[in-house]
């Protein structure tokens, strides 16, 4: 099993808050030979919708020395985790989850944003303070 992110329980509670049922820990994905874990899986269901909505989270916290070295090895994660759930369950939905001052100093630099632009990369901006989602970027 892999390790868990520092802000791991953080991210959850937000989740919990924001409305969402978390399903799964360490979602397990197996596809071409390999088998992979996403940090988290999610659920929410809505009134109007029958099936509701399906998420899958990787974690982030970005304290490493490096927050380039960081992105990339999420960029890397984030990608391979979306070929095999776009194969294995395209209706759910993966986010990377990013803390609020990562996302406020180095998210927000132009090669960032043409990078997260690039590959229409998914954002869950997390205060792991308070415990609390700040922002959706789809």
């Amino acid at each position: 099993m892999p390790a868990q992110d520092k802000f791991h329980e953080a991210v959850k509670i937000a989740l919990t808050k924001d409305g969402w049922k978390v399903t799964h820990e360490h979602f397990k994905l197996e596809f071409g030979g390999v088998r992979m874990f996403v940090d988290l899986a999610a659920e929410r269901f809505l009134a109007a919708e029958r099936n509701g909505q399906k998420i899958a989270v990787e974690i982030k916290s970005f304290i490493q020395p490096s927050t380039l070295t960081a992105f990339n090895e999420a960029l890397g994660q984030y990608v391979g985790y979306g070929v095999a759930l776009r194969a294995l369950e395209p209706d759910r939905i993966l986010y990377l989850a990013v803390p609020s001052g990562t996302h406020k100093t180095f998210f927000n630099l132009e090669y960032t944003q043409a990078v997260i632009q690039e590959i229409k990369l998914k954002v869950i901006v997390y205060d792991e303070t308070n415990e609390v989602i700040t922002e959706w970027i789809n």
